[in-house]
């Protein structure tokens, strides 16, 4: 008998765990009174990629700017480039304010470059690089000022002298070659020269970076420097690594006077393709400035394409990355190749730049490219820059690179939907925020956009999130989710 009533009270219970556990009867999550035992957080949320899109902007021999005269004409022709690039989701230009020994403002070292008057030397009459800098920041995009350290002429062979030096310049600093005159890297009076303009440049102007190309000693000549090597070369062992000590300091000094004086400027150099041609040729360690933390920013020029003989872009993006040291890793793609006539055959295919940014993207030590060079994103010569906007088709936020002066972005907190209207609470000095769309909680987000408001209009169905951002592009954790129904 006891059995009996045993077996049906067990009955019973079985039926009544059945029917409770039924399709009617809602799971933990799905019923707001029941909890999920393990709900979603900021911290599971997949936030997009940062990545560094910039463009470099010659302006030797007027290459990308300005190429015309006047200041109404050479402000509405860069607007016009900067609107287009914006258009196209870049977020940084890497522009060249020193190419020749000169300068695109008025500097007391430096001659006004020709390329923008006509005439070496000539005020053009506006603050030209205030105007640049501006127009950058209005749309969002980041403005590095491009310096070439050494070169102050060229000319071709057997040509005309070299014009007149700066009054400014001593002529026992500087070096001339049959193609190329220089600042000579052996004497402390040019470092300290070089110093003093990168100071009063990021004195004077809000510029994020200074950037330094691939020309350090001239490659494919003969050095007459046994004098500097019998005055300065003390503890060296032979006069190639004199040389490269030179350069050494130079970079170092340049370092060392941003971080005194405006040290959220960013410092970046974009070497040769080779490493071992830049150590043995241009006398430039690379690997040790970039292991020392000297440079912020390290931006190859893989400029060959993938499989080539001499240097394959794959395998020297390989080699970088392994001697990024400290730095950031940006790669620069030879963007002027595609579809000119003497670009060569791997280039007459835009499959090419998609292959290039394909390594890129799946190398993880990498976090952008530059495109060189602006003229040849605008010409889109065989479609190349409707490739490249499908590249770029989605936004992203640039990634932090340099020192932290700001205080790190808080939180933001209460993100709430209220119809189309998403809101959240935040605040700081400086702050913007970033907005996130989410398919799903476990798909990988779209940025939506950046606001320096508390509020933004949304319209796909899904779940949103906001990060803050402070003027280092340190970007917060993320807040609270909310779902668009």
């Amino acid at each position: 008998m006891i059995r009996k009533i045993f077996r049906l009270f067990f009955a019973i219970c079985i039926g009544f765990f059945v029917v409770s556990c039924g399709k009617d009867t809602p799971a933990p999550g799905d019923d707001p009174t029941i909890p999920d035992p393990n709900p979603p957080t900021s911290q599971d949320l997949i936030i997009p990629r940062k990545e560094m899109r910039a463009a470099w902007f010659a302006t030797v021999w007027e290459l990308d700017w300005p190429g015309v005269r006047g200041e109404v004409a050479q402000k509405q022709k860069f607007i016009t480039m900067l609107d287009r690039l914006k258009q196209l989701k870049f977020n940084a230009i890497f522009f060249q304010v020193k190419g020749l020994g000169d300068a695109f403002y008025n500097s007391p070292y430096e001659p006004w470059s020709a390329a923008i008057s006509g005439t070496r030397g000539v005020d053009p009459g506006y603050d030209v690089l205030k105007f640049l800098i501006e127009e950058s920041h209005n749309r969002g995009i980041e403005f590095h000022a491009w310096m070439n350290p050494y070169r102050i002429s060229t000319r071709s062979v057997g040509g005309p002298a070299y014009p007149a030096l700066h009054s400014s310049i001593d002529e026992s600093w500087v070096k001339d070659y049959p193609t190329i005159r220089i600042y000579n890297p052996a004497l402390p009076e040019v470092r300290q020269r070089l110093n003093d303009i990168v100071k009063d440049l990021i004195t004077k102007y809000d510029v994020d970076g200074i950037h330094f190309d691939d020309y350090f000693y001239p490659s494919g000549v003969t050095h007459d420097d046994a004098a500097d090597f019998s005055k300065y070369g003390a503890g060296y062992s032979s006069v190639a690594n004199f040389r490269r000590g030179n350069v050494d300091k130079a970079i170092e000094g340049v370092y060392n006077t941003i971080k005194t004086i405006k040290p959220q400027v960013v410092f970046s150099v974009s070497p040769a393709p080779n490493k071992e041609a830049n150590f043995n040729n241009l006398y430039a360690d690379i690997a040790k400035w970039t292991q020392s933390g000297w440079v912020d920013i390290l931006i190859p020029q893989l400029y060959q394409e993938i499989g080539n003989s001499y240097n394959p872009f794959e395998g020297n993006l390989s080699v970088w990355s392994q001697f990024r040291g400290k730095a950031k890793l940006v790669i620069g793609h030879g963007y002027y190749k595609f579809g000119a006539a003497d670009g060569g055959a791997p280039f007459q295919n835009t499959q090419q730049l998609t292959s290039q940014f394909d390594l890129v993207r799946r190398n993880p030590n990498t976090v952008g490219s530059a495109i060189y060079s602006a003229r040849d994103i605008i010409s889109n010569r065989i479609g190349i820059t409707d490739v490249l906007a499908n590249l770029y088709a989605k936004d992203v936020l640039i990634p932090f690179a340099g020192r932290e002066v700001a205080a790190a972005p808080g939180v933001p907190s209460n993100l709430k939907l209220t119809g189309s209207e998403l809101s959240w609470t935040g605040s700081g000095s400086n702050i913007r925020f970033a907005v996130y769309y989410f398919s799903s909680l476990t798909t990988e987000g779209e940025l939506v956009g950046v606001t320096t408001s508390n509020k933004l209009n949304v319209t796909k169905n899904g779940y949103y999130a906001v990060t803050a951002l402070n003027v280092d592009h340190v970007e917060s954790k993320a807040s609270n989710t909310v779902e668009k129904k």
